[in-house]
């Protein structure tokens, strides 16, 4: 039986940290009702949602692009490098139960696969695939970036996400850039409005 694989990503905008990648299988009869788009959801249903996914089985790889890579190939060549790693993962990982016919990205532009990809606007409201990975993603960057917290309590990472909020903003001009700092992106000034 040929499957859909859906990707999506977290942390294009951050000043900080990886952006990852998530790729998503559903598995069979499962009921996409709960699934949207990361960004509408709360980190605690984004999280319970995740938890439901790996118990019903569906095959999911993760990919990252770190700082260096984002500022070395620009963030939107680092996205679509995550979404390949995503997809590695998810092929290596696979039970191999049947193979992926087709894979669907939100946004403008797909990666170069092994299988047809196809990009689909807007795909993290439309696309349930496309939903589940939007969510995986943000877990699992929002995981990292809370982890990377206690190695560097002094930037916020816990709270922010390496987002470019004022607090975060502040912490770079007090304390200098962290050693996960994008350094391609321009940290505002803090008198600016924040996001």
């Amino acid at each position: 039986m040929a499957r859909l694989c859906g990707i999506d990503e977290a942390g294009r905008g951050p000043l900080a940290g990886p952006v990852t990648a998530a790729a998503v299988v559903l598995p069979p009869g499962y009921s996409p009702e709960e699934l949207r788009d990361s960004k509408a959801l709360g980190a605690e249903t984004r999280e319970r949602i995740r938890r439901g996914l790996r118990l019903a089985n569906a095959d999911v790889g993760i990919g990252w692009a770190w700082p260096e890579e984002i500022d070395r190939l620009n963030i939107h060549h680092a996205t679509l490098l995550a979404m390949k790693r995503a997809f590695a993962s998810l092929v290596r990982s696979s039970r191999g139960e049947a193979l992926i016919e087709e894979v669907v990205v939100d946004g403008k532009f797909a990666p170069q696969l092994n299988v047809p990809a196809r990009a689909v606007v807007r795909g993290d409201t439309l696309v349930p695939e496309i939903m589940a990975a939007s969510i995986v993603a943000k877990v699992a960057r929002d995981r990292w970036m809370t982890r990377y917290g206690w190695i560097e309590p002094g930037y916020g990472f816990e709270r922010h996400k390496g987002y470019p909020t004022r607090d975060h903003r502040r912490a770079c001009l007090r304390l200098g850039p962290s050693p996960i700092q994008r350094l391609s992106f321009r940290i505002r000034p803090v008198d600016e409005v924040s996001r």
